[in-house]
This record gives structure tokens, sequence and C-alpha cells, in this order.
């Protein structure tokens, strides 16, 4: 892909129908494997903690290193309403402070306290978790939105640590096509998010 043919810098990509959206979590096996039995998250998930959801496959990979990083042994795929992502995203700030989007910092911190969900974005990765020059979005839930999204919004949990591992051993087998071919179908998905003025970078969450 050259440059000319790059999505927008902060652009949310997923797997999505006209009413639901698929959001990527990876976690321990005490959480993930139930998650995906019941399709549900169990009562042991924290609904009064920070979560964080991906829409982008690769950026999950990304994170938890194609669920082999200790405690993210499962990787999920949670396909939530697409209702949920809207009323999080309506309610969301920004993780960073941005001079010329925020009044000051100040403001910022405060608007930030008040939000249950924030914003980050993220450079999206390839095939070889590899940095691209656009962003991903990472949608962090909390309070209200953390509750909402595990016992209202989510509509199915699926285990897809198979498909993980499968993909990967496609890159290190060097087969490139057929790694690409079996990634999830992400595409532009028309809902407006909070995003920084142009060439604003976000700071990394690890």
């Amino acid at each position: 892909m050259n440059a000319a043919t790059h999505p927008p810098r902060h652009e949310i990509r997923a797997r999505h129908t006209a009413t639901t959206v698929t959001v990527y979590q990876a976690y321990p096996p005490a959480i993930g494997l139930p998650a995906a039995r019941d399709g549900r998250f169990p009562g042991a998930w924290k609904r009064d903690r920070m979560t964080w959801i991906k829409p982008s496959f690769l950026w999950m990979m990304y994170r938890c290193g194609w669920g082999t990083k200790e405690g993210q042994e499962v990787v999920l795929a949670v396909e939530i309403e697409r209702s949920g992502l809207e009323w999080a995203l309506a309610h969301a700030e920004l993780s960073h402070y941005v001079p010329g989007v925020h009044p000051d910092e100040a403001a910022w911190k405060h608007r930030l306290r008040a939000a249950p969900a924030r914003v980050q974005w993220d450079p999206e990765r390839d095939l070889g978790l590899n940095p691209l020059p656009y962003r991903s979005l990472q949608l962090g839930l909390s309070g209200e939105a953390a509750r909402r999204y595990a016992d209202e919004w989510a509509l199915s949990v699926r285990d897809v640590t198979p498909l993980a591992r499968e993909v990967h051993a496609a890159v290190r087998a060097g087969e490139r096509e057929r790694a690409a071919a079996l990634l999830p179908v992400e595409t532009p998905l028309d809902i407006a998010a909070p995003r920084p003025v142009r060439g604003a970078a976000p700071a990394q969450r690890m």
C-alpha cells in the first residue's frame, strides 16, 4: 500500500454489520474461557475497573503477542451492539491533552475524570506487527460504560485464539498471502469519535 492509498490518519475500522461491531480483548484463561463458553462475561470480570476494547484484530495481536503474553492467553472476539459503541464514543474524552482541542489541561483533566469512556489512537499494525502511518482506535470503558459493555452491549463472545495462532503460524512461515486471507475483514465504520488535531501524537498505553 502506498502513501496515496493509506486510510485517513484517524479512522475507525472494524468488522461490523448494520447493528453490531466486533471488538477484541485478551484475558487469562480464568476469565476468557468462561466468557467464551457462556457467551458473556463471568462474575469474576471486574465491572468497576477500566477495560480497553480494540476493533483492530492486528492491534490486538500486537498488544497480546498473538496470545502468548502472560495474562492474555485467550483472545476474545466480542460482538457488541453498534448503539452501545455509539453511546460510548458520544460520552468519551481523549486519553491525552491536546492543545487546540481542549481549552486547557485543567479542563481536559476535569472532562476525563467525568467521562465513562476514553479514546486513544495508536499506530495500526501490519502482519509483522510493525507500526503503520495511520492510527487504530482503542476505547477505554469504565464505570457505567464498562457495566453496560459487559451486561448489555455484548451479544456474543467467541474464543479466537486458534485463529490468532493460525495467522501467526502463517506469518512465521513466510506465507503472508495466506495469513492476510485469514484476517477478519475490517472496513471503515461511520461513527464519529473524538480525535486529536492533525499531527498530534497520543501517549502510548501498554
